[in-house]
């Protein structure tokens, strides 16, 4: 496969940049999804630099501690041209590559760090003397620790007290903005409809390295190619990728995104539909997603005080998840048999795209804010918003709502249709707005969001405070002309 284009990442170079002017060594952790570019980053930020990048084997049954080592002196010796390298402990391993970086601008990359030292007791305390007592003696040295166990590099790195007043730098890398995946699809050749960019869009996200093998054919061709052919890069990609984050654990982590597949659910009905009972495993393990980039945690607010209260649903925000359950997960053995000669497999996945789409809207919500002039600071709250029904107050369900602090709600109703939205749209808005609980000297400004167009009979009613076409994103400084 050719080297793509590398995209956008500017705020994150910025930030790993500002470590260059320390005059000191500097130590970097580096967290993110599976696939969402970690190392890319690092290898771009360290053009100009000596560069040496190191890797841990995906741990399984039969890994052992030994077997991490003996991989990462292979690396080592193929890197620094010696034949044989010892791989007894990680403190000599961890010496030897310091005698080699004694001097001058170099950056050091050990990626998928939990990988490597999981299984061995020992790791995280001859990493931290090899950092104290040989690396940082270089002030030109960067050493960055980079993994997508978000969870062991919490616990073991970030807030463990052996690391405590030695990193410089802590970077959780997100999915690539709207336009950025515009731009990285247009380097692949991929110059299709904005509705067939947002069907791969659907499926992908914006994590690079599925968007990496997108092929310049239709939307259909693509999807037939990667994901429903037994050989396609994304039909294992479900269990591989949980396989590599949670081992044995795997199972029940697999077991809580299929019951989040169909829509956002609060914790009591996660428990019901796993069969299990209220406890702090469950609450661990969903938090393990959240970090894990999975998964996430929508809290809702009390309106008149702005103040988050206990009521939260758990959303499966990652579409590619969603997408594998839903469409490519049933059709399984089929795919395995070679039953699909055409893209009729996408026939009846349509009605999951309204989710899908909701997910690349929040993803990308700072640019909902620049289009209606809501600067960050003046944000007390913003999140999909809903209530549970009483005897006292409605139920109600506003797919993305934001508080500021001059009392103003926005009420954005998030539609992805086949054709443009009729008039219906302004009914099923009004009744949402209806139900919502607004405090005097409140308003609330009701908000389309859409990507297919609206009939002018929407546009002449003239009810919407703002009409935005999602589409105009695909490009860094899109605007909506409506």
């Amino acid at each position: 496969m050719q080297r793509d284009l590398f995209v956008d990442r500017v705020d994150e170079l910025n930030r790993l940049s500002s470590v260059l002017a320390k005059r000191s060594a500097s130590l970097i952790v580096v967290s993110g999804r599976r696939r969402i570019g970690k190392s890319r980053l690092i290898e771009e930020f360290a053009k100009g630099r000596r560069f040496l990048a190191f890797t841990g084997t995906p741990p399984t049954e039969k890994t052992t501690r030994q077997m991490q080592r003996d991989l990462f002196a292979r690396q080592l010796g193929a890197k620094l041209g010696l034949q044989s390298v010892g791989a007894q402990d990680w403190g000599t391993l961890f010496s030897l590559l310091a005698k080699y970086t004694e001097q001058g601008p170099v950056t050091i990359l050990l990626d998928e760090i939990s990988w490597m030292g999981s299984k061995d007791p020992t790791f995280l305390g001859q990493l931290k003397n090899a950092w104290d007592l040989e690396w940082k003696k270089n002030p030109e040295l960067i050493l960055v620790l980079c993994g997508s166990v978000s969870t062991w590099i919490n616990k073991n790195i970030i807030s463990s007290t052996a690391f405590i007043g030695r990193i410089s730098l802590f970077l959780d890398v997100e999915e690539l903005p709207l336009h950025s995946c515009h731009d990285l699809l247009l380097s692949r050749g991929f110059h299709q409809s904005i509705h067939e960019e947002f069907k791969i869009l659907a499926v992908t996200g914006g994590i690079p390295w599925y968007l990496e093998h997108i092929q310049s054919s239709s939307a259909d061709d693509n999807l037939m190619n990667l994901c429903f052919r037994k050989e396609g890069v994304l039909f294992n990609e479900f269990d591989r990728i949980f396989n590599d984050l949670f081992e044995k654990r795997s199972p029940i982590y697999q077991s809580i995104v299929t019951a989040l597949a169909k829509g956002a659910l609060e914790f009591t009905a996660i428990c019901h539909a796993l069969g299990r009972t209220k406890g702090g495993t469950l609450s661990g393990y969903l938090d393990d997603l959240i970090q894990a980039k999975f998964i996430s945690k929508d809290n809702t607010w009390t309106i008149k005080s702005g103040k988050s209260s206990n009521l939260c649903h758990y959303r499966l925000s990652d579409n590619f998840l969603r997408f594998y359950l839903k469409v490519i997960e049933p059709n399984r053995d089929r795919i395995l048999r070679g039953g699909f000669s055409s893209a009729s497999f996408l026939s009846g996945w349509y009605g999951m795209m309204g989710l899908q789409f909701e997910n690349l809207v929040l993803k990308n919500r700072r640019k909902i804010w620049k289009q209606l002039g809501i600067r960050p600071e003046d944000i007390v709250a913003d999140n999909p918003y809903f209530q549970r029904k009483t005897s006292t107050k409605g139920g109600c369900q506003i797919d993305y709502l934001i508080q500021t602090r001059l009392n103003t709600l926005f009420a954005c109703e998030i539609k992805f249709s086949m054709s443009p939205l009729r008039t219906d749209v302004i009914g099923e808005m009004k009744k949402k707005i209806a139900t919502l609980p607004l405090p005097k000297r409140f308003s609330c400004w009701p908000v389309l969001i859409h990507v297919n167009g609206v009939e002018d009979s929407v546009l002449e009613s003239d009810y919407f405070t703002k009409i935005i076409d999602f589409s105009t994103f695909l490009t860094p400084y899109g605007v909506n002309s409506q």
